[in-house]
């Protein structure tokens, strides 16, 4: 009988040794899971190039801080919005800020600029010309339809003295506000995504620079003409006034606007898209 109690004692001994062993490394794994939880998310809506390129370049840096960055691509200049304002995102990364108001104010939304980062000049390309001098009677030229944009290219064209506006500086003009079209140029409005495209099928297109560099056209080598570096349509971080005072977003709008950014920019895309900050 003593052998036998000796024996259960033994065993009670090491199933306890084994439940607390085991007790200690559930502990550990809970840890472990809960300090990779602690990062908090920061959920940014943006267009490929530049931008997703760019904050690729912002995610250490905020990791660092204690943020994770989560990117969603999109494609076009409409959806990036609708989702920042139904608060599927923190914040957006795409457009400029007379192309922002001009949205919230046809869409009833409450959207904010937080920071300027860099210039995408917009510029004129053509698979067909090889200068502006080439530009022959009633040739056709594709320019953006999305609001202020439009007005840009033609404000553009109007700088090139190719056209003449029945306001000079007016972003919400459309080809119907074109009071002197000398060469009788042909326009086609479509969405910026699709003007490198349809460079096969048109004299020549006005390009957003980010649909540019996705086409691999090099805004400096390519263009025909294209607006000066100091062009005021800087790109945005575009928020809601509801987290715009937010830890996250001020901890994002100092990475957008550090040094490792600002030398990404100059290094990587050479005077086709420079720092605004």
């Amino acid at each position: 009988m003593k052998k036998l109690s000796l024996v259960l004692t033994t065993l009670m001994v090491t199933a306890s040794v084994l439940v607390g062993c085991s007790t200690v490394n559930n502990i550990d794994s809970s840890s472990t899971e809960q300090s990779n939880n602690e990062l908090k998310k920061i959920v940014v809506g943006a267009t490929p190039v530049p931008h997703v390129e760019i904050l690729n370049v912002v995610k250490p840096i905020l990791q660092e801080k204690g943020y994770e960055l989560e990117i969603k691509e999109f494609t076009d200049y409409v959806t990036p919005n609708i989702a920042l304002n139904d608060k599927e995102l923190d914040a957006n990364f795409f457009q400029h800020v007379p192309y922002m108001e001009e949205f919230a104010a046809n869409n009833n939304m409450e959207l904010v600029s937080v920071a300027k980062v860099h210039v995408e000049p917009l510029g004129a390309y053509s698979d067909k010309l090889k200068s502006i001098e080439e530009i022959v009677e009633g040739a056709t030229v594709a320019i953006p339809n999305d609001a202020t944009n439009e007005g840009r290219a033609l404000i553009l064209l109007q700088e090139q003295g190719i056209i003449k506006l029945k306001d000079a500086t007016g972003l919400t003009q459309t080809p119907l506000d074109i009071v002197e079209n000398p060469k009788n140029l042909k326009f086609q409005e479509l969405e910026a995504a699709q003007l490198p495209r349809v460079l096969q099928d048109v004299d020549f297109a006005i390009i957003n620079t980010n649909f540019a560099l996705e086409a691999d056209l090099n805004p400096t080598k390519d263009a025909l003409f294209i607006e000066n570096a100091d062009s005021p349509y800087a790109n945005i971080l575009t928020v809601r006034p509801d987290n715009a005072e937010s830890e996250e977003i001020k901890a994002l709008v100092e990475a957008l606007n550090s040094d490792e950014v600002k030398k990404f920019i100059e290094e990587n895309y050479k005077g086709s898209i420079v720092p605004a900050f």
